[in-house]
């Protein structure tokens, strides 16, 4: 009972952390102008915070006795960094409502890759629950079907939202096969993709500062870099508790919580479709966890 209540809370802090870096980065992108700019404000705030856990945690030194797992510890935070260059280069030129819709096809490719290449048993509610939180989820985020159009550069989403599958697989594979934890994986990832958006913009000379930030700005990108802080704890250690398939399941309540953030904090509406929207991804999460239920089997896999 207490393990369930720890994992309870662990999904829950994965979605608020989730939800929380996503309102934050796009007032930060707003502000500074740049996407690039702004990711490497953000990850600098983060590894604030993560220098500061593995030190008090007294595991500061062990991120320079990794050995051989330094590899996917980079091929780790080279993929998170992909994934963000890839959505931005797809809305360069692609519509948001395209885009919206592609990068939740990460969704599809994760069950798609469970059941193909792990071998892992998903049944017909599992896909019904997945088809009905996603299409909740799209309505959530207001995407328009009627002026959705598919050109070339749409292959960005795609490739966005393969980088994200597979650095899901990848990241719990460090974890079952070099038995890295959560906190080097994190630093790693967080320390490779800040460099990457450091060189990104200063290629794109991106790399200055709008004059005039107040003090509330800098807080606001100290709380980015905690609540990305927030990701990398709950995210990873979820992976290694659950499957890569329900953790994605998990994250599709995420844009629900955004929705409530707007609302509240960036003087967004809370439409009719949006609400609509909300009771369908709730419907396809109950389809989730009535699993054993509906399939006289256990409940949703995880790991032991």
């Amino acid at each position: 009972m207490k393990e369930d209540l720890k994992y309870t809370l662990m999904v829950i802090g994965m979605i608020v952390s989730w939800s929380i870096y996503y309102a934050v980065s796009k007032i930060v992108v707003s502000t500074t102008g740049s996407a690039f700019l702004a990711g490497f404000l953000l990850r600098c705030a983060a590894l604030v915070f993560l220098t500061v856990q593995l030190v008090a945690d007294k595991n500061f030194s062990r991120l320079f006795h990794q050995g051989k797992a330094v590899r996917i510890l980079v091929m780790i935070g080279v993929f998170g960094f992909l994934l963000d260059l890839f959505a931005n280069l797809g809305y360069k030129t692609g519509s948001l409502s395209t885009g919206t819709a592609l990068l939740k096809t990460d969704v599809l490719m994760v069950n798609l890759a469970t059941v193909i290449l792990y071998h892992k048993r998903l049944y017909i509610s599992d896909w019904l629950g997945t088809a009905i939180m996603l299409g909740g989820v799209l309505l959530v985020l207001g995407v328009d079907f009627g002026a959705m159009t598919l050109q070339v550069t749409d292959l960005f989403f795609l490739l966005s939202a393969a980088c994200v599958s597979v650095n899901a697989f990848i990241i719990k594979h460090a974890q079952d096969r070099y038995h890295e934890d959560a906190d080097m994986i994190s630093y790693y990832n967080n320390t490779v993709v800040l460099i990457l958006f450091a060189l990104s913009a200063a290629a794109h000379g991106d790399f200055h500062i709008p004059a005039g930030l107040d003090a509330g700005f800098w807080l606001l990108v100290a709380l980015g870099g905690l609540s990305q802080t927030g990701i990398y704890f709950f995210y990873y250690r979820n992976l290694k508790h659950f499957e890569v398939w329900l953790v994605k399941l998990y994250l599709l309540l995420m844009p629900v919580l955004s929705c409530f953030i707007g609302v509240f904090f960036l003087n967004e509406d809370l439409t009719m479709k949006k609400l609509l929207g909300i009771l369908v991804v709730l419907a396809g999460a109950a389809v989730i966890l009535q699993r054993g239920r509906i399939n006289h089997s256990g409940r949703p896999a995880r790991e032991n």
